[in-house]
């Protein structure tokens, strides 16, 4: 019944966008300003930087699809395309509607109030306040894809804790309520110039707390009401290893991870013209390569093996702590940032493997030296970058002796964590009543590729040849009744 009501709604709710649309378009007007067929100069070269920085970005869910597919077994591989694809469609239409507006909508303290279904001729939009040497900088529309690229990865964050159990359409159901509220809520605190950028002076050039904070948070929230997999841990409550099926692929997606970030970083400075993001680029390339040698050396002293995973982790570690404070940064302070995230990142899924069951490790990737990040601008922040980017800041510890900037820092990661948190816990706690957040037993056991989805990723793999023609839209069959045991030899 449930599902039922789920299918009626959604096209209703999509009905209703396009009917408020020329109304909220109207409104959008506000913060807007038009060019009479053609961009001043400036604009558009930033905008063009800005916008190849936001295809990076992009790119990035392709990322995230291939680390996740290498993390999961091989009967839950397809389900990671389906996820990646719907999410990225719904933060788009989301984003587009209402989010943008909500983060970037005017300075107000709690939440922007125009932008609404933002488009049309080409436009300048109010840039951030956290961001004031580029205001007008860049077009609205371009502002818009790369702040809603930064969204997606948010929300690609959340789902890496519930992989193989979680039902598909709480994808659908949360995408919507993090799209729409939950980030840009966040993003205009910080990035809008919100009451965290202009009373508490939180520095988060790229998003560490905004991004990765933010989407761990969320993703505690689900994991602590889905609970582990079938299998993770015995009668006696320790944990046992469930592999990933193909660590190639998970490779692939630590270096495409790593390449978005050079469009996530140096294309938050919003400008190609002061010659800011070159120096971004430096900054973190050092940092992802010193978190992947940090995290080899602390798990080779742990367990004496050079661990794959862990070495992919300590790329994304490094990467991850260095967004925050890239922007406010002198690049000497990178290797060390990006090494102490490599340290980081092995002791803390360690720790958390024990009690929590996270396949990718992102609580403690994300969330854990996204936090790190947040609180090394309090300590390495340069106050002339602390003042060109976010005026009212200060320099970091080792720069002005002062713990100033080290506790805005620190009320910045609480804040954000709680109203996280608290938000998502209750979101999912009212989707567990209502609709379900996990698949059933059977479900599970056979994978959600064919129980979701009616089609394996690797049908040679489950199911034998004999059995394999008509499959997936062929003349005789095309789904499978589940799977199919391996012929007796």
């Amino acid at each position: 019944m449930t599902r039922s009501i789920l299918r009626r709604a959604l096209p209703c709710a999509l009905l209703g966008l396009l009917i408020l649309a020329p109304a909220a378009l109207a409104d959008s007007e506000i913060d807007r300003i038009g060019f009479a067929g053609h961009l001043p100069q400036q604009i558009g070269i930033n905008s063009a930087w800005v916008i190849i920085a936001g295809i990076l970005v992009m790119f990035m869910q392709a990322g995230f699809a291939m680390l996740e597919i290498g993390f999961v077994r091989g009967k839950n591989a397809g389900s990671v395309v389906a996820k990646v694809l719907i999410n990225f469609a719904i933060c788009g239409l989301v984003f587009w509607a209402v989010g943008f507006a909500f983060a970037f909508g005017g300075s107000g303290w709690l939440l922007g109030t125009s932008g609404f279904f933002i488009g049309g001729s080409h436009s300048a939009a109010a840039i951030p306040l956290a961001f004031p040497s580029v205001r007008m900088g860049v077009t609205a529309e371009t502002l818009w894809f790369f702040e809603f690229v930064f969204c997606a990865v948010a929300l690609a964050i959340v789902w890496g804790t519930t992989l193989e159990r979680i039902k598909f359409g709480v994808y659908v159901i949360f995408a919507v309520i993090f799209s729409a509220l939950i980030y840009p809520v966040v993003a205009h605190w910080i990035f809008g110039g919100g009451w965290l950028a202009r009373s508490v002076h939180v520095q988060d050039f790229a998003g560490s707390i905004v991004v990765d904070v933010t989407g761990a948070a969320a993703g505690l929230a689900v994991l602590l009401l889905l609970g582990p997999r079938k299998g993770k841990y015995d009668a006696e409550g320790r944990a046992h290893a469930i592999p990933g099926h193909n660590m190639p692929l998970f490779g692939l997606g630590v270096l495409i991870l790593w390449l978005g970030w050079f469009g996530f970083n140096p294309g938050s400075t919003l400008n190609a013209l002061d010659g800011r993001f070159p120096e971004i680029v430096v900054i973190t390339q050092l940092a992802g390569c010193a978190g992947v040698l940090a995290a080899v050396l602390t798990m080779w002293l742990r367990t004496r093996t050079i661990d794959i995973g862990m070495s992919g982790n300590g790329a994304i570690a490094g990467l991850v702590a260095i967004t925050g404070p890239a922007g406010y940064i002198d690049v000497w302070a990178a290797p060390i940032i990006g090494a102490i995230a490599g340290v980081i990142v092995v002791l803390a899924i360690f720790a958390i493997d024990r009690h929590i069951d996270d396949p990718v490790g992102a609580l403690a990737a994300h969330g854990i030296c996204g936090a790190w990040g947040a609180l090394a601008c309090g300590l390495f922040a340069a106050p002339r970058l602390a003042q060109h980017n976010l005026p009212g800041s200060h320099g970091g510890l080792f720069y002005t002796g002062s713990l100033a900037q080290l506790l805005s820092q620190a009320i910045g990661i609480v804040v954000v964590f709680v109203f996280v948190f608290g938000v998502s816990h209750a979101a999912f706690w009212l989707i567990a009543k209502t609709y379900g957040l996990r698949v059933t037993q059977r479900e599970e056991e056979e994978g959600l590729d064919i129980s979701e989805h009616g089609m394996y990723g690797y049908p040679e793999q489950f199911i034998p040849s004999p059995e394999l023609y008509g499959y997936g839209g062929g003349p005789f069959r095309t789904v499978p009744p589940g799977p199919v045991p391996a012929p007796e030899t």
